[in-house]
């Protein structure tokens, strides 16, 4: 008989037995584990796990059945198919450097995601969008049209069933009510030099600090801007030599690795909410 290859991620109270419950259900409904981490938060005093395993019973009645078991541990859980690829809306503004990579990564296979939509504000990146045959839905923002066209987002992102939304350098500031609704499903990218070098011009700002190191930082958005819980870093080291081009070359780069593995650890499951921190199983 064929099997389902599944992923179950939890987090409740660190309490005794929460190990060998999940393992035993697994166990007595035919599941195989094919991968497991477990960490326990001595400050947050919450467990955490990720457990990826094969059965042939369907996600319904493996779901069904753990019903028991994660309310008697308070669990938050989910039990994710593999073969279902998350649908991703990318949004963007005019810079193309983190949308073309993402787009590539997916076209490649790198990403397992499929992406139904793209939103901008500007019509910039319509024809790299056009070129993957991915709809192009431009949603010019002004001071007079933000809530709408926020509205109108929702609904797009609420028609395709998308699963996590990706900030390729969309350069608006989303709402504390979209942040809410998007809660853990929705990564930005941002330069490090946050909060040290904000405005349009970050690199050129670090260049006049003369700065040692540069990077990049993904985290999903909550209603505080840039605050939000961080999933990936990278850094490079820099020196006098360095133009404020050559800083603005660099750090793309940069945000084009960062973000890539942001969303693919996030669509693999392996990151979990722990507070404003994250847990993340590699």
């Amino acid at each position: 008989m064929q099997k389902n290859r599944y992923i179950l991620t939890l987090s409740c109270p660190d309490i005794a037995g929460i190990v060998a419950a999940v393992s035993g259900f697994l166990r007595d409904n035919g599941g195989f584990i094919i991968e497991s981490a477990q960490f326990g938060d001595p400050y947050s005093g919450r467990f955490f796990m990720r457990t990826y395993f094969s059965a042939a019973k369907p996600a319904k009645d493996l779901e069904r059945k753990f019903i028991t078991i994660a309310e008697h541990f308070k669990m938050d859980w989910r039990l994710y198919d593999t073969e279902v690829k998350p649908r991703v809306l990318l949004m963007v503004s005019k810079q193309g450097h983190c949308f073309n990579d993402i787009l590539h990564r997916y076209s490649t296979g790198n990403l397992q995601i499929e992406i139904p939509a793209v939103v901008s504000n500007h019509k910039d990146l319509a024809k790299m969008a056009e070129w993957y045959e991915i709809p192009f839905h431009y949603l010019p923002v002004d001071s007079g049209n933000k809530a709408k066209q926020e509205t109108k987002i929702l609904k797009t992102a609420e028609d395709l069933k998308i699963d996590l939304i990706v900030l390729a350098r969309y350069m608006q500031i989303l709402s504390s009510n979209v942040a809410e609704a998007w809660r853990g499903r929705a990564i930005n990218i941002h330069h490090s030099f946050l909060p040290s070098f904000k405005g349009a011009k970050p690199y050129h700002q670090a260049y006049e600090r003369g700065v040692k190191i540069i990077g990049a930082t993904a985290h999903y958005i909550t209603g505080d801007l840039d605050e939000g819980p961080i999933i990936d870093q990278e850094i490079t080291r820099v020196d006098h030599t360095h133009t404020p081009e050559d800083l603005r070359a660099l750090g793309q780069d940069i945000e084009n690795q960062v973000l890539a593995r942001a969303v693919k650890l996030h669509i693999e499951h392996r990151v979990l909410l722990n507070g404003n921190k994250t847990v993340i199983f590699r």
